[in-house]
């Protein structure tokens, strides 16, 4: 809803539908190749047609939400641990030119 609020497109696609590697790639926003080693190491679980691999909606979309949720749990981490060292404070008072130009 919130997309369609922002003027965004939106498709929907039912979770059994099977895609290709490339519009899995899409989706992920990763190379066709880095898809077919997560396939390959079994990351993503996947069915072949003959000698093409096919990924279920589903599968791709949990593979999808679990690492941006381990994504997002190591950014908090990272931004938590850059506090407590006063990174953000330095960061922040350090002038922009340091030539004073």
């Amino acid at each position: 809803m919130y997309e369609l609020l922002q003027g965004n497109s939106v498709t929907i696609v039912p979770i059994h539908k099977e895609l290709t590697t490339q519009e899995a790639a899409d989706i992920l926003n990763v190379s066709r190749q880095y898809l077919i080693q997560l396939l390959d190491t079994q990351i993503i679980p996947h069915t072949k047609v003959g000698t093409h691999r096919r990924i279920r909606f589903g599968d791709l979309i949990n593979y999808k939400n679990d690492r941006d949720a381990k994504r997002q749990q190591e950014l908090s981490r990272m931004t938590k641990k850059s506090q407590q060292l006063g990174l953000y404070t330095k960061a922040a008072n350090t002038p922009e030119d340091p030539q004073g130009t």
